[in-house]
C-alpha cells in the first residue's frame, strides 16, 4: 500500500475481508504481450469464486488450483462514468483501472493504470488518468478523459520493465511509458473499480467513501498468464468476482484533511459475458456482503 502523507488519496493494493493465498513472486522471461485490439481464444467457463473487499469491486484471476500461473499482461476498456456528487458526497472517490498484482495482503507490489472520477470538496466532478506502481504514489497523466469516453488500458511485464498504457479512443489520444520494476507482482491480474484509500506516513489505509459512479461496463478484458492469452472465464486461469463491502472499522479516517465521512456506499458486479471479456461493476448506496 502506498506510503504518503495522510493528506493525500491512493490508490492501491486489495483491502480484502478474504485473502487470496499468497502466491510465489518470480520474474518472467520475455512473453507475448497483449495489444489493445488483441483477441484471444474462447474457452468453456468454469465456476466463479467471490469475495468482499473494503475497497475493490471487479473481477481478479489469481493462482489456479493446480500449478503455478505468473501474468505478464492484461488489457480492458471502459466507458468513462459519469459521477454524481452533491454536499454530502464532497470529496468522495472512485477510479477503475487494470493491473497485475497486489490481489493479496502479502502481496509487494502492484503495476496498475486507469481514470479516476472524484468529487472535488467544492462537490464539482473530476476526472483524470493515472499510473501507479505500488508502492510508489500514484503518477498522474496529461490525457483528457470526460464522461462517456472510451478508454483502453493495459499493462505488460518483460522482465523487469512494465509498460503502461491507456487510450482515449473517443478523441484518438494516447500515453505510453516504461517504468523499471525490481520485483513486479505477477501472481494475478485485475479489473478493477476502487475506492481509493486515505494513508499514513506509516502505511495505514482506509478506503475513502465511494463516490456514486452509476455503472461502469468493463469490455475487451484478457490476460496472459504462463504465456497463455486468455479472457477472466478461462478455465486455466482462476478467476474471483469481488464485491466492495465498506469496511466498518474505517470510521475513524472519514474527515481526515477534508474527506468525505465513511459511507455505506460499496459496489457490486455482474456476472461475465459468455465469452468472459466484459462485466459491469454498480455503485450500490447500500451495500452489503451477497451470498
Amino acid at each position: 500500500m502506498v506510503s504518503i502523507a495522510a493528506s493525500a488519496v491512493a490508490l492501491g493494493a486489495w483491502l480484502p475481508a478474504q485473502a487470496f493465498g499468497a502466491a510465489p513472486q518470480t520474474q518472467a522471461p520475455r512473453r507475448p504481450q497483449l495489444r489493445f485490439d488483441g483477441t484471444v481464444p474462447t474457452l468453456p467457463s468454469p465456476a466463479v469464486a467471490t469475495a468482499t473487499s473494503s475497497n475493490w469491486a471487479g473481477y481478479v484471476v489469481g493462482q489456479p488450483a493446480v500449478g503455478q500461473t505468473t501474468y505478464t499482461s492484461v488489457t480492458g476498456t471502459w466507458r468513462m462514468p459519469r459521477v454524481q456528487c452533491t454536499k454530502a458526497t464532497a470529496a468522495a472517490a472512485s477510479a477503475v483501472w487494470v493491473g497485475l498484482g497486489g490481489s493479496t495482503e502479502s502481496s509487494p507490489a502492484l503495476e496498475q493504470i486507469g481514470t479516476s472520477s472524484d468529487c472535488s470538496r467544492a462537490a464539482k466532478p473530476d476526472y483524470s488518468a493515472w499510473y501507479e506502481i505500488v508502492p510508489a504514489p500514484p503518477v498522474p497523466i496529461a490525457l483528457k478523459v470526460v464522461p462517456g469516453d472510451t478508454i483502453t488500458t493495459s499493462v505488460n511485464v518483460d522482465g523487469t520493465t512494465v509498460l503502461l498504457q491507456i487510450k482515449n479512443r473517443t478523441r484518438r489520444t494516447s500515453f505510453t511509458t516504461r517504468v523499471d520494476v525490481e520485483s513486479p507482482d505477477l501472481s494475478s491480474a485485475e479489473w478493477i473499480a476502487e475506492a481509493p484509500s486515505l494513508c499514513t506516513s506509516t502505511n495505514s489505509c482506509r478506503p475513502v467513501a465511494l463516490a456514486n459512479f452509476g455503472t461502469v461496463s468493463f469490455s475487451r478484458a484478457a490476460a496472459i498468464g504462463s504465456t497463455h492469452p486468455g479472457t477472466i472465464s478461462d478455465p486455466v486461469f482462476g478467476a474471483t468476482m469481488v464485491q466492495l463491502v465498506p469496511d466498518a472499522g474505517q470510521g475513524q479516517w472519514g474527515n481526515m484533511a477534508g474527506l468525505a465521512p465513511i459511507s455505506a456506499a460499496g459496489a457490486t458486479p455482474g456476472p461475465l459475458t459468455p465469452d468472459g471479456r466484459a462485466f459491469t461493476v454498480t455503485w450500490q448506496e447500500n451495500a452489503s456482503a451477497v451470498g
